[in-house]
């Protein structure tokens, strides 16, 4: 038996067990985390639910100047206005519902449909609205409306124009505003309190029949309130489309005095209005 040849030397360099890994680039990783982040919160804000904050008196007493509130958005289908700043990629409405009366929700406001407002549904398509010495007359039949205590609200930096009939000294000697108030019951059983500081022109109108695909809105403070019972003219926004309502309020997480500053933080705390956090609707 012949013996194997030896094995002939290998001349090639032995090859490296594995490449070195490139360092990566730590602004590309936070780019990309940016990027991530920023389409997490377009999809929440869009579809889930998205921050609100009060502007105006246009709700009181339900809702105050310095409330921050969450809205829903799945509620009543999407379009446009329920991505931020409306972009147009959603044609009409897709899984459309129609809000019950009572609702209050934040919408697009007519008609440049580029400002964001809270009102309360009231009319729904086909209904007939009407107010008649302060009488909210829904579908010809008035809706009960009966006095409850007065709306006593602090005079802080957020809340300054009271009525001068209304102003008043409360036992710790702090000046508040005592307003009428009243409670009223919508034929499917809503009941919300609402403000009337006296006999002014809107509290009588014309009969309103609402269009299909609108509905009429309206504010708490109805004497203090633009809203659909006021002509585009007028500053008000008449009926507004179904597909201009971005959500349903659903609660406060957040309310504050407006007497806070940024550079004093423990004023953060005593600014809070702790008994409004948590309120829904």
């Amino acid at each position: 038996m012949e013996n194997a040849p030896p094995a002939e030397p290998n001349d090639q360099p032995a090859r490296a067990a594995s490449t070195p890994a490139k360092p990566k680039s730590e602004w590309k990783d936070l780019a990309s985390f940016l990027v991530k982040l920023a389409l997490i919160v377009f999809v929440v804000r869009s579809f889930i639910f998205s921050p609100f904050s009060i502007p105006s008196e246009s709700m009181l007493p339900r809702l105050l100047i310095g409330d921050y509130l969450f809205i829903t958005k799945w509620n009543y289908g999407y379009s446009k206005h329920s991505l931020p700043w409306s972009l147009p990629l959603i044609p009409g409405r897709v899984f459309p519902g129609t809000p019950a009366r009572g609702d209050v929700v934040v919408f697009k406001a007519p008609p440049g449909n580029d400002t964001d407002w809270i009102k309360r549904v009231i009319g729904l398509p086909g209904d007939t609205v009407q107010m008649v010495d302060g009488q909210l007359i829904l579908n010809g039949k008035p809706v009960p409306k009966q006095h409850v205590a007065n709306f006593v609200l602090p005079i802080t930096p957020n809340f300054q124009r009271c009525q001068p009939q209304f102003e008043q000294i409360d036992a710790q000697g702090n000046a508040v505003c005592a307003i009428p108030r009243f409670r009223e019951t919508l034929p499917n059983g809503k009941q919300y309190d609402v403000l009337d500081q006296g006999m002014l022109p809107k509290d009588n109108t014309g009969v309103y029949t609402v269009p299909a695909g609108h509905v009429f809105m309206m504010g708490d403070n109805r004497d203090n309130s633009m809203d659909s019972r006021f002509s585009h003219e007028e500053g008000g926004i008449e009926f507004v489309p179904l597909q201009n309502i971005e959500g349903k309020a659903i609660v406060n997480f957040w309310s504050t005095d407006g007497s806070a500053s940024w550079l004093l933080p423990w004023t953060w705390f005593t600014a809070a209005r702790w008994n409004r956090i948590g309120e829904g609707f």
